[in-house]
């Protein structure tokens, strides 16, 4: 655990695509909002996303949200995973149909993984869904040492992902 007063500049990636999605990601942000020891600093415009993986499924709405938190990554993802339960979520098939899905993408410069958490997310720089939304609240991100940018810049042309 990090000393008391210590803060540190997380990303946090949304998506869903049952029931109205828009509405569900804005609700997410307000529940991400009232979390104790974490401050909503901003939220990208929403985005429209072909399904990946299972792709007979409807459309995603995503955004990725800039927060400033006074918790360790695990308690801010035990966090998420609390918001996703409120909203009804059950994890029954991998990348299928979800209410919400709240994923921690970074967590300042830190590199860490446990059973439960990698961070960076492991699969944020092969998803437009994450990197549009992100680069459009973080650009500087695109400079860090975390980005691969080789590879995801091709991303950022993907067409199927779009501002809404």
């Amino acid at each position: 655990m990090k000393d008391e007063g210590f803060s540190e500049i997380a990303f946090i990636g949304l998506g869903s695509n049952l029931g109205d999605p828009s509405q569900n990601v804005r609700d997410a942000l307000d529940k991400i909002s009232s979390l104790q020891h974490v401050e909503l600093i901003t939220a990208s415009s929403f985005y429209k996303s072909d399904p990946i993986g299972i792709v007979d499924q409807p459309e995603f709405v995503n955004a990725v949200c800039k927060v400033s938190v006074s918790i360790g990554p695990e308690a801010l993802l035990r966090s998420l995973l609390n918001i996703e339960t409120i909203f009804g979520r059950v994890r029954t098939v991998r990348n299928g149909p979800r209410i919400i899905d709240l994923d921690v993408l970074l967590f300042g410069e830190v590199r860490y993984s446990s059973s439960d958490i990698c961070i960076p997310h492991p699969r944020m720089f092969e998803r437009a869904f994450v990197l549009k939304p992100l680069l459009e609240i973080a650009p500087e991100i695109a400079l860090s040492k975390n980005f691969v940018l080789s590879k995801s810049s091709e991303l950022l042309g993907d067409k199927s992902v779009t501002k809404i």
